[in-house]
């Protein structure tokens, strides 16, 4: 940003000062009711005499001075709406007692209110918009948490999020995320070499009977075995390696008691997560809608002589049209090959000719994210191949969706799925037999979505109240072992699906599906057919 340009910003942040008038900014958020019935039942899975512990995201750099735009932890932003980062949050099971006598069973640590940087970079919500706002009722600045007087020795259970090596010291500002890390590992004696994953295999061995400990030490080496870490665990290789029951007893004797606990708390938020409250459903139902219009923009105007990044621009132009903040993930538009990339998001081819695009796209409103992918033909009209590879994926789909209902196997969709392609490609000669193994069809058919695109989940039964995935594909790079004419041929369908008390609802359903639908609609007229840019050299 150029220097003089800041200048404007700050001459016009003292003059007019940087808050919003009323009904300027959305009001449709999560509130903060919701927020706090969240951390309620967050307690409830805590055991007794425990504190959860959790940390906003870091700030991430893209390049010198410039920012990445920041994005909260999503199971930050479900127990306190908070999206700023430098914050802490403590989550206790039980009341705790201050030194006025005034009882709490949770505390915010926010980044204060600073003047000088809120000229740069907005208004900050400080402690009294966490307290009117959030509706916490101990909120302190991130500066505080220093010298506050917790005592973790006194509990139980310490549960916290696993650490990543990804915070910079860079702030110039005490309390930042870097100095609360630091400040909890010091008052929680964190241990140097603390590893989640041996914790939890510890904690395996310990609630393992011994007259089952031959199937842990199995599951030990499994571990040992792809994850170098775990390796050079004396306490681990000993228990694995042991000749017997009692010689693995020995062992568990070792092993020490720690109060702090890296990996469980995962266990409670995917737990809280999976299922999505009516208000989530609101604001998932958004993102989708939104999607969905994009996508049906998206293919009334698009022409042979159109880009995969214009394509990208137009879905994301719609996404802030409508209001949403983000990409719920980084836009996937393949043309052609560039479709059998899974996660393909060059997105620079600069003609789609005749190929089919395949556009994986996803707006993300107030923190929900949509996923959904269409496959169309660049020209209109799907050629022969074409439409043979995608009406066997819409056939798998139309099979997968026949599963998603309440205590079906989260699988379940996928094999079914599976079962339709490959009988499909056997027919069509790509394959020689049904049970041979392939990869024009790699990936899974499910996964939950919500305020992560992959969202958190126990891959369990489904039940109602979960919204999963259902996004069978094919893919046939080119050099594949099959007639050239299949070369090149790339199809994705992905809805979002809703499992309900009976059956399923399909939430991206506004966006057309069937092959005969998809010509007619991009048959018809854009708004943007008449849009004429100067041309650059």
């Amino acid at each position: 940003m150029h220097t003089l340009t800041r200048y404007f910003i700050l001459i016009v942040l003292i003059v007019f000062g940087s808050f919003t008038l009323p009904g300027d900014t959305p009001e449709d958020f999560l509130s903060k009711e919701f927020h706090q019935e969240r951390r309620e039942q967050l307690r409830k899975l805590m055991p007794a005499n425990s504190v959860a512990v959790f940390f906003a995201n870091p700030v991430r750099n893209r390049a010198n001075d410039v920012e990445f735009t920041y994005h909260q932890d999503p199971d930050f932003y479900y127990l306190t709406g908070y999206s700023e980062p430098h914050a802490m949050l403590l989550v206790f099971s039980t009341p705790q007692k201050a030194a006025s006598g005034e009882t709490y069973n949770e505390i915010l640590y926010v980044q204060p209110r600073n003047r000088q940087a809120e000229m740069w970079t907005g208004r900050r919500l400080g402690t009294e918009g966490a307290k009117n706002k959030l509706g916490f009722n101990m909120a302190y600045d991130d500066t505080e948490f220093a010298n506050a007087p917790i005592d973790f020795s006194a509990f139980e259970n310490i549960f916290f999020m696993p650490f990543y090596n990804d915070v910079r010291d860079e702030t110039r500002e005490k309390g930042d995320l870097y100095d609360l890390i630091a400040q909890f590992k010091q008052k929680v004696n964190y241990p140097e070499n603390y590893n989640t994953e041996t914790h939890k295999l510890y904690d395996l061995i310990k609630q393992t009977k011994p007259e089952n400990s031959v199937n842990a030490a199995e599951t030990i080496r499994r571990y040992q075995s792809y994850q170098e870490k775990l390796k050079d665990d004396k306490l681990l290789s000993e228990y694995g390696q042991a000749p017997d029951e009692q010689a693995r007893q020995k062992v568990v004797e070792k092993i020490p008691a720690l109060k702090i606990n890296g990996y469980k708390l995962e266990t409670y938020m995917t737990t809280l997560r999976q299922t999505k409250t009516e208000a989530e459903l609101k604001l998932l139902r958004k993102a989708i809608n939104i999607s969905a219009i994009a996508q049906i923009e998206v293919a009334k105007a698009m022409h042979p002589g159109m880009s995969e990044m214009e394509v990208q621009g137009i879905h994301e132009f719609i996404y802030k049209k409508y209001g949403a903040e983000y990409e719920g993930y980084p836009t996937i538009v393949g043309a052609g090959n560039n479709g059998c990339v899974l996660h393909y998001i060059e997105n620079n081819k600069t003609k789609l000719s005749t190929d089919l695009v395949l556009m994986d796209v996803g707006a993300e409103y107030h923190g929900y994210t949509a996923d959904v992918t269409r496959t169309i033909p660049a020209s209109g009209k799907f050629s022969k191949e074409q439409k043979q590879i995608y009406e066997l994926v819409y056939q798998a789909q139309e099979a997968a969706f026949k599963m998603c209902v309440k205590d079906s196997a989260f699988r379940a969709p996928h094999n079914a799925a599976k079962a339709v392609i490959n009988k499909g490609l056997k027919e069509l000669g790509i394959i020689k037999d049904e049970n041979e193994r392939h990869s024009y069809f790699p990936h899974g058919t499910s996964h939950y979505l919500g305020l992560d695109v992959h969202d958190r989940g126990t891959y369990g039964p489904l039940q109602p109240g979960d919204v999963i995935t259902v996004e069978p594909g094919i893919y046939i790079p080119e050099g594949s072992n099959c007639d050239k004419k299949w070369w090149g041929i790339a199809v994705r369908i992905e809805d979002d699906i809703l499992i309900k008390e009976k059956g399923w609802e399909n939430l991206s359903a506004m966006a057309p599906r069937k092959a005969e639908e998809i010509e007619a609609l991009m048959a018809k007229k854009s708004v943007l057919n008449n849009l004429s840019l100067p041309k650059l050299d």
